[in-house]
């Protein structure tokens, strides 16, 4: 890692150019309560945060970024519309990569209200790239929204659709959902000779032929699971002609123009998608408005599906060409349902990113 001090003064210079644009500098506290951050996204985020207790406060976890944190702060005390931004340590746990770093800089903006989204978005991506602008970098886009309204266009039952959408961000087990919701993979054995057994006997005849009842599923949790089983077994599959449509639009990858176009086509068959699509042109024209070139502007309709699970709209990133090794110099985007279920119900538009310190200072040196 660059010298500590010097990426210090290299996130003061990103801080002050972010207050320059009207946000105001807040801190959050390195500590964190673990259950917010639970409740959210479960018992995964473990692996990636570092977790200690309280005897009075309970289970901590050591900032793994700054957004959940600003979101709750903004909701509880704030009005609309108000634009912060922050300077500090955050710190991810590394099982697999021993030279990917544990603790590194954050600097981020974060917008929330206002009247129009579409501008809100332009105006966070064009100040981003203009902070980032003498690296010449690549910018990445994408929008969480066109896939989470395409699979609400599904011809599945709610449950299905409600699985797909908690899996949008684990893209290897929302494609197998997908193909086994499809009718394309066989259901495992195991699930066979249960479903069969359910059939022949009944659900309160498997749970009286099991095992005793250990952990913390209860007998009535477990036979509410095999109800289920049997009611997503009698649906019938996923349209083979709505399955090609969702997986035309995971593959766009083109420039934004030409992925609008893309877009366009693919709902008149899949009307879900048309307020995104019209949500994007807004955005597009508004990047305009910002002096952005949308004509090379690459868009990814799958960007931004391994990244933290808040994001639900528009999605974009900075990364350095020629560099594939190296992680994004920045990220960002839309997270309107963070600030409903942080807001217990209120919610409000929100729109922000993050961006290290530490890589554009190695960048910077590159190019001196």
């Amino acid at each position: 890692m660059e010298d500590k001090g010097r990426i210090l003064a290299q996130a003061e210079r990103l801080h002050v150019f972010f207050r320059g644009a009207g946000a105001e500098p807040v801190q959050t506290a390195i500590l964190q309560p673990a259950e917010t951050l639970l409740d959210l996204y479960g018992e995964e985020i473990r692996a990636r945060a570092y977790v200690t207790s309280d005897a009075l406060r309970g289970e901590q976890m050591l900032r793994p970024d700054f957004t959940v944190p600003v979101v709750q702060m903004h909701m509880d005390s704030a009005a609309d519309p108000a634009r912060y931004t922050y300077c500090g340590e955050v710190f991810r746990r590394q099982e697999r990569d021993p030279s990917r770093p544990n603790e590194y800089i954050q600097v981020g903006y974060e917008l929330f209200g206002g009247e129009s989204p579409a501008e809100a978005d332009a105006e966070v991506f064009a100040l981003f790239s203009e902070a980032l602008s003498p690296l010449d970098l690549r910018a990445a886009t994408g929008d969480i929204g066109l896939i989470l309204a395409a699979v609400d266009g599904l011809s599945a039952s709610d449950k299905r659709k409600a699985a797909l959408r908690r899996h949008v961000w684990r893209p290897r087990r929302f494609r197998a959902l997908l193909e086994r919701f499809a009718g394309r993979m066989p259901l495992p054995e195991s699930r066979k000779r249960l479903l069969a057994e359910i059939e022949a006997h009944g659900v309160e005849a498997v749970l009286k032929a099991a095992a005793p009842e250990i952990g913390l599923r209860s007998r009535a949790d477990v036979a509410c699971r095999l109800h289920a089983l049997v009611q997503d077994a009698a649906e019938p599959p996923v349209s083979t002609g709505e399955t090609e449509l969702l997986e035309d639009l995971l593959s766009i990858r083109e420039t934004s123009v030409n992925a609008l176009a893309h877009l366009r086509d693919i709902a008149v068959d899949l009307r879900t998608i048309g307020p995104a699509v019209d949500r994007m042109q807004a955005r597009l024209d508004a990047l305009e408005g910002q002096g952005i070139d949308v004509d090379l502007l690459d868009f990814e309709a799958s960007y931004g599906r391994t990244t933290m699970e808040y994001y639900d709209g528009f999605v974009f990133g900075f990364y350095a060409e020629g560099q594939p090794g190296l992680p994004p110099v920045a990220t960002g985007g839309r997270y309107d349902a963070l600030t409903r279920i942080l807001g217990r119900g209120r919610e409000v538009p929100a729109v922000g990113g993050v961006v290290r310190p530490e890589l554009v200072l190695s960048l910077t040196e590159a190019l001196a």
